[in-house]
């Protein structure tokens, strides 16, 4: 049988809750009953340095800018207005799976259109274009990570 602490949260459940911090890259997480709390706190870390001035994005875009691209080519590459994650969570391109994407490249957009999903602690939040124009690029793959401030959309007037 395993050990109670505080008579409500079993070890076990503890242990889950410190992976899901870890996991979700949460600084910390708070659990209250009554007078009760207990405090899982995550490890900080900075993000890794700018490399050749193009700042931090997770996964496969950041290697392929690097790899593949010349200084010129990424001033081009980004040229237009930059549609930003507002928040830390996952990219959905789509409003389900089953469903058609909100916007594709060559897409016409309008100030105030629903352009892309980023779920959070659960939460859907969708995404509107801050400007008019056309999606020339989307910079992430549907189901990834996200960063906040992470550029996500490039639209070109």
């Amino acid at each position: 049988m395993s050990e109670k602490i505080f008579n409500m949260y079993e070890l076990e459940a503890i242990e889950r809750l410190a992976d899901i911090v870890k996991e979700k890259g949460l600084d910390e997480i708070t659990l209250i009953d009554g007078g009760k709390r207990i405090t899982i706190k995550g490890k900080k870390c900075p993000p890794p340095p700018p490399v050749d001035g193009v700042p931090f994005r997770p996964g496969a875009v950041q290697t392929a800018l690097r790899e593949e691209s010349t200084p010129a080519d990424r001033t081009e590459k980004f040229s237009g207005n930059m549609i930003k994650a507002p928040l830390v969570g996952t990219f959905y391109a789509a409003p389900s799976p089953e469903k058609p994407p909100f916007v594709t490249v060559g897409q016409q957009v309008k100030k105030g259109d629903v352009v892309m999903i980023i779920e959070s602690m659960k939460l859907m939040n969708e995404v509107q274009s801050e400007f008019d124009g056309t999606v020339s690029e989307i910079l992430v793959k549907n189901g990834e990570p996200v960063e906040y401030d992470q550029p996500i959309m490039i639209i070109k007037n």
